[in-house]
């Protein structure tokens, strides 16, 4: 679903990121933990087409991010780090607005809303303004931005940041059931107990390369640490 192929991201003098490979299956999970400044939120943001590679490819769902920008950004949705919302907006004006930019027809967006504002049981807020919202209200509001399309790929940059225990995870849960549902999701996080809960395989980002990836017992061994060691551990020993 996902294929990074040799991705290089320079920045003026900076190599943000260096010659990075992997790939995100159908029904998997994959997080990248690393230092700040490893060249996470590049790659996240070079996936979605906000940045365009200085060398490599990324393509989703089979486009290239370059070459067919609108087919690939179709299959995805994206959790920025920072929620992108305006703020004379309503939240359900802006779920409408979101669903119409991937194609939504109105009967759909509206038939698809009730389910999706359940997920955190808005009952009313989400006729209120953003610019009254709290930090965890906007980013609950991304959450399901990104899902109302059904998208096959689902690209997170730090999902829980701002959000309550519960709502953290109803997130965690909702990520999970995307993924045993066929969807392909790519997280990046700083919050190695909730890579630890949900990823599938990891990946350790150190000074925009890809130090290691694999599951946390391949990780283990990498690292020569014994089996059922905790990412805590792996990543001081890897990263």
């Amino acid at each position: 679903m996902l294929e990074v192929k040799n991705l290089t991201k320079i920045f003026g003098l900076k190599t943000a990121v260096d010659n990075v490979s992997f790939t995100v299956k159908p029904g998997e999970i994959f997080a990248l933990i690393g230092p700040n400044g490893s060249g996470k939120t590049t790659i996240v943001k070079t996936a979605t087409g906000l940045l365009k590679p200085t060398s490599g490819e990324i393509t989703i769902n089979g486009h290239n991010t370059v070459k067919e920008p609108v087919k690939a950004k179709g299959a995805l949705g994206y959790i920025p780090d920072e929620p992108a919302v305006w703020p004379a907006l309503t939240g359900l004006e802006f779920l409408h607005f979101s669903g119409a930019l991937f194609g939504l027809s109105e009967p759909a967006r509206q038939a698809a809303l009730p389910e999706l504002l359940g997920i955190f049981g808005f009952s009313g807020i989400e006729h209120e303004y953003f610019e009254d919202y709290s930090r965890g209200n906007k980013q609950k509001f991304a959450i399901l931005a990104a899902l109302l399309h059904k998208p096959r790929l689902l690209l997170i940059d730090e999902p829980i940041v701002g959000l309550d225990p519960q709502s953290a995870e109803i997130a965690q849960e909702r990520f999970s059931r995307f993924a045993r549902a066929g969807g392909a999701v790519l997280l990046v996080t700083h919050t190695l107990p909730v890579a630890e809960a949900i990823a599938d395989r990891i990946g350790i980002l150190k000074d925009g390369r890809l130090a290691a990836a694999g599951t946390l017992s391949e990780l283990a061994k990498r690292a020569g640490l014994e089996a059922g060691s905790g990412l805590g551990e792996i990543y001081k020993a890897l990263a």
